[in-house]
């Protein structure tokens, strides 16, 4: 199937056994995170985000269910940026929680994208706060893209983020 067609199914609404859905909207991306303060310090103060609100879930059926996780635990926090909200997750339990700090090109991996504007000067804030580059900004040389500056940068978590920058001479 064709992206347009797609993509024109999906706004008609998609049907499996005979009942109709569709997608409205996008509402927020979730990361798992290690500490829950650090990383609110870093979606507040260096992205400034706004801080929505905080949420404790004990162990129960609720939140067991909801994740697929016996014995899961978490404390959540939701922030808001332009245009989209992120929701941080730190699990209290279970007790074995690994850590995993995929490459790009690992299965799995997931990276969120943002324009940005002064990808230079926004590289150096983040860096205070333990967010770095995997590589070095590149300027696509060609095409509908030409002059557009990208940096995939990596946090403390492993989570992935990709800035990109407009060429001074782009419609707005």
């Amino acid at each position: 199937m064709k992206s347009s067609q797609t993509t024109d199914a999906s706004m008609a609404g998609l049907s499996t056994r005979g009942q109709a859905f569709r997608i409205k909207s996008i509402d927020h991306t979730g990361f798992t995170v290690a500490s829950l303060d650090e990383s609110l310090r870093f979606w507040v103060d260096a992205m400034g985000f706004r801080h929505l609100y905080t949420w404790t879930f004990e162990t129960g059926r609720f939140i067991e269910q909801l994740v697929g996780v016996p014995g899961a635990a978490m404390r959540l926090a939701m922030v808001e940026g332009p245009g989209h909200s992120i929701e941080l997750l730190e699990y209290t339990s279970p007790p074995e929680r690994p850590a995993y700090r995929p490459r790009s090109s690992d299965v799995g991996s997931v990276h969120l994208a943002f324009y940005v504007e002064n990808i230079d000067a926004l590289l150096g804030h983040i860096a205070g706060f333990g967010w770095l580059p995997v590589g070095e900004v590149q300027t696509v040389k060609s095409g509908e893209r030409k002059g557009l500056r990208l940096i995939y940068v990596r946090g403390p978590d492993g989570v992935t983020l990709e800035f990109l920058q407009l060429p001074e001479d782009a419609p707005k």
